[in-house]
């Protein structure tokens, strides 16, 4: 596997006009989301070289564009705002260094191989994760959209003083940023190729600020530095410590879910296939890098990929350009962007909330699955008012607990046993007339399909339903796997029939399951005259043995190096 992304030059015109179109589309959203953090927009543009550059470099997908996202925003904000508070004077330089611990979690999962496991995470709780993002984003932005400082507390704190915040607005501010979002929503589609309308709100609203309103109060981004980032060495505090690890866990694992989903978008439009385990590693060293430059977390993003690709990029020459476009906008025009007025920012910022949110879900859950609505929901407010990963964590853990169930119901239904014939399973005629010369004293206990844990139930109840058998014919032929439950539950069926002198048959039994049952010492407790491949002749065996007969079928018996 090389090193770096995929790199070719056939391509350049494409790559490099792709890179212009996202670096461009990068800018607003960097400050935005840098000033929305609280990290101040030097944080977010670094973080949108830094990520961009490293992940394009080392990653596994070559047109995926990274940088600060919406939902990585939500837990920097969160981030900063804890540890600042908690340590005024070196909580922001914690907060890169959460950064960095981030990145190093991210290059972990990817040496480990966990990228295939990373998104395997139910819908419903995805969607109500990252609606719940979409939402706080919105919260977080009412403040600033009225023309105020953010009230502390974060979401319960910008709720609480809701009535406050209405009662100061600043009505030259919040006119900015009504101005803003109008253009974003009204903004024609066929346009957005040539212009997005995130820069063209930027400068629109920054204009009529500067041309109109110049007397006026209006808060600012303020000056951005010039030059190139201070490192950034990490600091830690004994009493953050546990904290900090826990934040750059969530900060990776939400960095993860985003890349990795937009890694499949970018699929579907390349019709190629990404590198999950080696996009991990660069996403890593990119946050590792931003962190220590002093810019903020970043992850795949959506529009700038899906636009890095409609405009010709292919190879990851794409998103290295996007990072050195922007590096020449910091070095050489930073000191035009300190005018950007904070309201247009955070209108920006409340489209891209409103546009995280699943609407398209939320207004159709309800009908597909009350159950699954009712998660979603669940996720929503837990994200919301809780925490991001309590919120993820009961999300899965419901949702796996109902799948559980689902498949458990399933297999119980392959789950019979019978003495006579039924029309729920299928029998050969012969088979039909065995049972009936049994007269009820053969018992055919048939499984059917993996047998999870979930399943042991079913085994136990239907075999306790028949108790006045002579002989068990268990039939194993369709069964792959064999849980350690189930496993267990069909040595109690069989260690019981055992102990009360009753003949024991095992027909099919293969693979995973023999295995399973060798392991246990089930198997070598029956004969080996006992193990058939056929059922039929099981049953003739069984039918033979209860009517006191004695024929020799050995030879329709299993040889022990054929079973499995």
């Amino acid at each position: 596997m090389s090193i770096t992304n995929r790199i070719h030059f056939r391509n350049v015109k494409g790559d490099i006009f792709g890179g212009i179109t996202a670096a461009v589309i990068a800018l607003p959203m960097a400050l935005t989301f840098g000033v929305a953090s609280g990290a101040g927009a030097s944080a977010g543009l670094w973080g949108a070289i830094l990520v961009g550059f490293f992940a394009a470099l080392f990653g596994g997908t070559p047109t995926l564009i990274s940088e600060p996202t919406g939902p990585m925003t939500v837990v920097m904000t969160a981030v900063i705002a804890s540890l600042t508070a908690a340590n005024p004077e070196q909580g922001l330089a914690m907060a890169f260094t959460v950064v960095m611990l981030a990145g190093v979690f991210q290059i972990i999962f990817g040496l480990l191989k966990l990228g295939r496991y990373v998104t395997m995470m139910p819908y419903t709780v995805i969607s109500g994760f990252m609606s719940g993002i979409g939402v706080i984003l919105i919260i977080l932005q009412i403040a600033p959209f009225l023309g105020q400082a953010s009230p502390k507390g974060g979401v319960v704190g910008t709720v609480q003083n809701i009535p406050t915040l209405m009662g100061n607005i600043n009505p030259i501010e919040t006119l900015l940023a009504v101005i803003t979002v109008a253009i974003l929503f009204l903004y024609p589609a066929k346009l957005k190729k040539f212009l997005p309308p995130q820069l063209l709100a930027l400068i629109v609203g920054t204009l009529i600020a500067v041309l109109f309103l110049g007397n006026a109060d209006i808060r600012q981004i303020g000056a951005i530095s010039v030059g190139l980032p201070s490192l950034q060495l990490p600091i830690f505090s004994a009493a953050q410590l546990q904290t900090m690890l826990l934040d750059a866990l969530v900060l990776a694992m939400l960095g993860c879910i985003d890349a990795l989903l937009t890694s499949l978008v970018a699929d579907s439009l390349t019709r190629s296939e990404h590198d999950s385990n080696k996009e991990l590693i660069g996403q890593g060293l990119g946050n590792l890098a931003s962190g220590l430059f002093g810019g903020i977390a970043g992850a795949g993003a959506t529009m700038g990929t899906v636009v890095n690709i409609q405009t010709g990029a292919r190879t990851a020459l794409s998103g290295l350009t996007r990072a050195l476009v922007l590096l020449v906008v910091v070095l050489g025009l930073s000191q035009y962007l300190s005018v950007i007025p904070l309201a247009v920012l955070a209108g920006i910022a409340l489209k891209v909330g409103i546009d995280i949110v699943d609407w398209g879900f939320l207004k159709r859950a309800h009908k597909i699955s009350p159950k699954a609505a009712s998660i979603m929901y669940g996720v929503i407010i837990l994200t919301v008012f809780v925490d991001l990963i309590v919120a993820v964590g009961v999300g899965v853990f419901v949702a796996n607990v109902l799948t559980i169930e689902r498949l458990s119901n399933h297999r119980a239904d392959q789950v019979k046993a019978v003495t006579y014939d039924d029309e729920e399973i299928e029998l050969r005629q012969e088979e039909k007339e065995l049972l009936e010369r049994a007269n009820g004293r053969v018992l055919l206990f048939y499984l059917s399909g993996p047998m999870i844990f979930g399943v042991a139930k079913a085994i136990s109840r239907e075999h306790n339903l028949i108790n006045s058998y002579q002989a068990l014919v268990l039939d194993l032929s369709e069964v792959p796997i064999l849980g350690v439950t189930s496993s267990l539950a069909l040595e109690n069926a069989i260690e019981e029939a055992l102990d009360k002198g009753r003949q024991v048959y095992i027909v099919g039994v293969r693979g995973q399951a023999e295995k399973r049952l060798r392991k246990m010492g089930v198997i070598g407790r029956i004969p080996q005259e006992n193990l058939f491949s056929d059922r039929t002749r099981a049953l003739k065996q069984a039918v033979n043995y209860v009517e006191g007969h004695s024929v020799d079928l050995s030879r329709d018996s299993i040889p022990p190096q054929a079973i499995g």
